[in-house]
Order: C-alpha cells, then structure tokens, then sequence
C-alpha cells in the first residue's frame, strides 16, 4: 500500500505540468530592432502569442543616416504602371516592426502561416 501512494504522486506532479503562458509580453524600449524580432519570431513559431509594446522607442542598428538612406530607397520602391496597387510602405514604428518580424518567418509554410 505505500507504494501506491509514492506511485499516485509521481503521477499527479507529471500531470500538473510548468506553466508556460500562451501570451507573452515584450517591452522593447532600448532594445536593437533586429535581435529583438528573431526571438519574437521564434517564440511565434513556438505557438506563443505575442504582444510587443514601446516599438516607437527600440533601436535600428546602424547610424542615423544609413537608416535613412536606407528607408528613403525602401519608400522608393513602388509598381510603375500603378503605384496604389503596391508595395504599401507602413510608418508607423508598430507596423514596421511587424514587417521585420514576417521577413523572419517562413509564411510561405503551413507552419510559418499560422504564427502570423
């Protein structure tokens, strides 16, 4: 009989298993645009849910003329016979953000798909 028990609680601690939250929250303040969104989107291809605050204030790397240089070349890329069909080029720093972190997911994939 006191097997049973110590067998009823090893069984009871594999059964309550660690919590692992579904939703996580990311405060990016300071932090490098770039490295910050590989682990996003690792987490995302994990399953996670994931909620990124402060985007406006993280950090690109790189000096702050090659960031505009870059960007001005980035806004403009446009489709010649009709600029309204696209690329559509977001501003805002949460939107910009998002586009970082779907060019690090393969969303060509079933798998990428759905962690967008």
């Amino acid at each position: 009989p006191h097997e049973m028990g110590s067998q009823n609680r090893a069984a009871k601690v594999k059964a309550a298993k660690k919590h692992k939250p579904n939703v996580i929250i990311v405060d990016i303040k300071d932090h490098i645009v770039g490295r910050a969104a590989a682990v996003i989107a690792k987490q995302l291809l994990l399953g996670k849910r994931v909620t990124v605050v402060r985007t406006d204030e993280a950090n690109i790397a790189g000096t702050e003329i090659r960031n505009k240089i870059k960007y001005l070349q980035f806004l403009r890329k446009k489709k010649t016979t009709n600029p309204k069909k696209g690329p559509f080029h977001r501003r805002s720093p949460s939107d910009v953000f998002c586009r970082v972190v779907r060019g690090m997911l393969p969303d060509y994939t079933k798998r990428g798909h759905s962690a967008l």
